[in-house]
């Protein structure tokens, strides 16, 4: 097997304070690992009754400040007034719509605009949305302001993250960040929280010596296993 059979699946939300923390780790290996075509899906943690103030949220404050001392994070002081003052509604499908927008004029830098994002909501404080907060990172990316802003308000942008969502769900993926390897039409669970670039690394390589292993298996017998359930 060739590792540019692999690729990797990158599910995150924006309004993810783990996924946050876990960006500059995701960073390194994916540098680490030009051979692996990296996408990004956008999930759904504040949808439908989870879509409420953050102040609604009372284990934010201490999830920031463990992520803050596993990963050195920085939440940044405008957010910080955010969360004290409780008000602000985290809408994961406007941000996600946003998302797709950035992503539609440069998807080969698809997690540098998901990075991007996070710095700008937990670092700046910025909504993520409001369409200013695209039209800047779209600037700093010179990227066309107006047709980021146009993308996010048009309808295909809502049928893009919809279709992230639905994917992830349809996946299994119920936390984030989830780090997925996926060979052909299949999808493995590969990491994400609080793994380090080295955990990263030992998960890869024992992810693909069990590839290589069922099929082989399955060249030899002609049948096929399923390496989720271990079962032939």
């Amino acid at each position: 097997m060739k590792q540019n059979d692999l690729a990797l699946i990158y599910a995150w939300d924006a309004y993810c304070g783990w996924c946050y923390g876990f960006s500059k780790t995701l960073q390194i290996f994916h540098e680490n690992h030009p051979e692996l075509p990296l996408t990004v899906w956008s999930g759904g943690l504040f949808v439908g009754r989870n879509k409420r103030p953050i102040g609604s949220f009372p284990h934010v404050p201490e999830a920031n400040k463990r992520i803050s001392q596993l990963t050195g994070a920085e939440f940044g002081t405008s957010y910080q007034s955010l969360l004290e003052e409780g008000h602000f509604v985290m809408d994961s499908e406007i941000a996600a719509k946003g998302f797709s927008a950035l992503r539609t004029f440069a998807p080969e830098r698809a997690y540098d605009l998901a990075s991007s994002m996070q710095h700008a909501f937990y670092y700046e404080g910025k909504s993520l949305s409001d369409p200013a907060t695209y039209r800047d990172i779209a600037m700093a990316h010179n990227l066309d302001p107006d047709g980021v802003q146009g993308q996010f308000e048009s309808a295909v942008s809502t049928k893009d993250a919809h279709a992230d969502i639905a994917m992830l769900q349809q996946l299994g993926v119920q936390s984030f960040p989830t780090l997925l390897l996926q060979k052909g039409g299949e999808y493995f669970g590969f990491g994400g929280d609080i793994m380090t670039v080295e955990k990263l690394e030992t998960r890869l390589v024992r992810m693909i010596q069990e590839i290589e292993k069922q099929e082989t298996i399955e060249a030899s017998t002609g049948m096929s296993c399923d390496l989720a359930s271990g079962s032939c």
